[in-house]
């Protein structure tokens, strides 16, 4: 790729955010970005159709929930079991997985996690210990199976839409994630 103009040469870069627009030949009408070039003394009238590189929210969290699905497919699920995970509630459950194995759960995981105990929220067994109830090797198979689920068949852009609804979305979001 050649360079349009040569390095000694000496550039000005004028930004314009109005529109002008003038029959004279020293000036032309600009987009909302354009841009007045001054070489030499010379000025050429530029007119960029691209807005500067920035993404709006809903691009950068996109973008976010793209970088973490691509994160989250790269990490192995074990096969090998620890040991027996005692537990009381499943959240209970996914975070001794996550210091037992040292990986995160996928923020899908986590939330149904959360709605698995909010569904035992008035029930005759509410206060009953989880792993009473569900087999403790049972109930940590049934995490890993959705677990890989959700880190090989969920749409970025499904995330991303959780998120936007979700101000406090981040806190499902393990800390194991490395900061974008």
């Amino acid at each position: 790729m050649k360079r349009a103009l040569p390095w000694s040469d000496q550039v000005d870069v004028i930004s314009s955010d109005e529109s002008s627009s003038s029959s004279s030949s020293s000036s032309s009408s600009y987009s909302s970005f354009g841009v007045e070039v001054q070489v030499n003394d010379g000025t050429k009238n530029v007119a960029v159709d691209q807005p500067p590189k920035e993404l709006s929210s809903d691009g950068l969290l996109i973008r976010k929930a793209e970088i973490y699905q691509e994160y989250m497919k790269q990490l192995p699920i074990p096969t090998q079991r620890g040991s027996v995970i005692p537990f009381t509630t499943w959240m209970g459950l996914g975070r001794s997985i996550k210091q037992l194995y040292g990986q995160p759960l996928h923020y899908l995981t986590n939330i149904l996690l959360k709605q698995w105990d909010h569904s035992r929220v008035g029930s005759e067994d509410e206060h009953r210990p989880l792993d009473i109830i569900v087999h403790p090797c049972k109930a940590e198979a049934t995490v890993w199976l959705v677990e890989e689920l959700h880190r090989q068949t969920s749409s970025h852009h499904h995330m991303a839409k959780l998120w936007q609804s979700d101000p406090m979305h981040h806190a499902f979001i393990d800390s194991i994630f490395p900061q974008l």
